[in-house]
């Protein structure tokens, strides 16, 4: 019989995950690529965990993103075949391993975006025996990286084109920061009368997928292209940030959280003020400060090692639950992370490869 993590000998503040959320979301994020003719290269820079990748693949993940290529050496090192790295690609040392990679193994998929000439220039001065494959990014404005305009996009494309040790292989964009549905949707337009410029054979369209990928999953039912997902957040899930913004909050279904973080209170220096060993190392406050799982407590500040509560009828010693906002400032907080059950006994351990 497996320990109760609490009576396993564990140091707190203790994150844990939770298998059976774990697990479902998981199979439900797989499922609704599959049912709407999409793929998912889910974003590993959320958790960065062999285990959750390999998770994530078993569920038929048709490969891994990434946001740089030392995350890139990382899930090679998990298994992955195919990696996108959701990014421009402009380091000497990680285009050199990626070149080496390719020359190496045949088998294996290597992509970037690219949003500039100079950007694919930087692409071919390090390629190798196998070209540099290329999303050509499409942004928006006010929005991150990508080419503003159709114009600057197609002459990013006609250059990656003409240029030896690069491939253009279909267009990349980023929805995540846009405001509403009607936004998205114009965007995902854009996107698609790019790709209606390229004269590509089996092109990719790749967008992000965590906070609108039911809007994608209708507007670009049609599009006569592999849609690549690149949904990150959804493997946790949260109690905050994405409890309020995930897509099956509008057509039905559900993510579960899957992290909680226990910490002891150490101090009730006065009345209705609680102090708890928990601080900004060991639970993510960028995005929503963390979610009391207990009546009547409310979380008023985050320290560095400490985090003040309201709240009535605590105790020195006593241990607290709390859930998080917002997975991608979560897991790089910890190495290794108990697996539990739903009687929170210890099934096995999810290791993070944060530096």
């Amino acid at each position: 019989m497996s320990a109760v993590v609490f009576e396993a000998g564990y140091d707190f503040p203790l994150m844990v995950v939770r298998r059976d959320a774990l697990e479902h979301n998981v199979a439900t994020m797989a499922a609704f690529a599959r049912d709407h003719g999409m793929e998912l290269a889910p974003h590993v820079k959320t958790h960065l965990s062999r285990e959750i990748a390999q998770l994530q693949l078993a569920a038929g993940a048709w490969g891994l993103t990434v946001a740089d290529t030392r995350q890139a050496r990382v899930a090679r090192s998990f298994g992955a075949r195919r990696i996108v790295v959701a990014n421009q690609v402009v380091s000497p040392a990680g285009l050199g391993w990626a070149a080496a990679e390719l020359a190496a193994d045949p088998d294996f998929e290597f992509l970037s975006f690219a949003d500039s000439v100079e950007g694919v220039d930087i692409l071919a001065r390090h390629a190798g025996e196998r070209p540099f494959r290329v999303l050509v990014e499409m942004g928006h404005a006010g929005g991150r990286a990508g080419c503003r305009t159709l114009e600057e996009f197609l002459r990013v494309a006609a250059h990656a084109a003409e240029t030896p040790g690069v491939e253009v292989a279909g267009v990349a964009g980023y929805e995540g920061g846009l405001p509403d549905a009607h936004h998205v949707r114009k965007y995902l337009d854009t996107l698609t009368e790019a790709l209606e410029h390229l004269r590509v054979r089996g092109p990719i369209l790749s967008v992000g997928g965590s906070q609108w990928f039911d809007v994608i999953g209708r507007e670009l039912a049609a599009v006569q292209a592999r849609i690549l997902l690149r949904s990150g957040a959804y493997v946790s899930h949260d109690e905050g940030y994405y409890r309020e913004r995930t897509p099956f909050n509008r057509i039905g279904g559900e993510l579960r959280p899957a992290l909680e973080v226990w910490a002891h209170v150490l101090s009730v220096p006065e009345p209705g003020l609680a102090v708890v060993g928990m601080g900004k190392r060991d639970a993510p406050y960028d995005e929503g400060l963390p979610i009391p799982r207990r009546d009547g407590v409310t979380v008023l500040k985050m320290q560095d090692q400490h985090t003040l509560l309201r709240a009535d009828g605590l105790a020195p010693g006593d241990l607290v639950s709390f859930g998080i906002s917002h997975p991608c400032t979560a897991f790089d907080k910890w190495r290794v992370l108990p697996l539990v059950d739903e009687d929170y006994r210890v099934v096995g351990t999810i290791s993070t490869d944060f530096h």
